[in-house]
């Protein structure tokens, strides 16, 4: 099977077996338009890992997956794409591979460089949504500021200790200088004192992939202008207003 087979299935009203449980949710024009989507994920690690994982399994058509970082030992207590063997390994080819395994409807571009001002403009034209899966406050900011320049929404999740958020940023309205400092200070967030166990970037991830399938399928009420902040260690879910 290929996304063009899946696609033509889809059109004669037939399910392939493979995109069954996501019909009762997203229904067929939702299924077609995700295969037909393109999304591009920045930082393949802790939550860009487990949010290609999510969308290659939905069934979104392309994916173009930005990392220059390699695997560490260090990644493997969250990592969901390193392992013991792939120590070592750029993390952008990694998921490559992985979704090669999972999905073969799914292109993936995977670019083993860092994102930078430089390359921006050429690897955010032409995606539907941009996912910010990255760990630096000035990255952040640069790919905000890009994606609301090119008009693409961007999906924004970060984690510390047992606390995460999650919001999107349209291309009009408040960016992320909402809640990061433009200047001075650390350029990493409180995750670097609260360390990062699995659980959390799995979860920012989950919502995360979930709201990209929310855009990209015009299902359900999307957290525009907003965060979902959540602390799990005293069970708080709040919904913030971004202005």
């Amino acid at each position: 099977m290929s996304r063009e087979d899946s696609l033509a299935l889809l059109a004669k009203g037939e399910i392939p077996e493979r995109y069954m449980r996501n019909i009762g949710t997203i229904g067929v024009d939702g299924q077609k338009r995700l295969l037909r989507s393109r999304v591009a994920v920045v930082g393949a690690g802790g939550l860009g890992g487990n949010v290609i994982e999510l969308l290659a399994r939905q069934g979104v058509g392309f994916m173009r997956i930005i990392d220059g970082d390699s695997f560490a030992l260090h990644n493997l207590n969250r990592q969901i794409l390193a392992t013991e063997r792939t120590i070592g390994m750029n993390k952008a080819a990694v998921a490559a591979a992985r979704v090669a395994e999972v999905n073969s409807d799914v292109e993936i571009h995977a670019v083993a460089a860092m994102f930078n001002e430089d390359n921006a403009v050429e690897l955010l034209s032409g995606m539907d949504v941009v996912v910010d899966a990255l760990d630096s406050i000035s990255c952040r900011l640069l790919l905000c500021r890009m994606a609301q320049e090119l008009k693409i929404p961007l999906v924004h999740a970060a984690i510390a200790g047992l606390t995460g958020q999650v919001g999107i940023i349209l291309p009009t309205g408040p960016g992320l200088e909402k809640i990061y400092k433009t200047t001075g200070g650390s350029d990493k967030g409180i995750e670097a004192e609260l360390g990062n166990p699995a659980a959390t970037p799995a979860l920012a991830a989950a919502i995360q992939a979930q709201e990209v399938v929310k855009l990209l399928t015009g299902i359900g009420e999307i957290l525009s202008h907003k965060l979902l902040y959540f602390d799990t260690e005293l069970n708080i879910y709040e919904l913030l207003n971004l202005g």
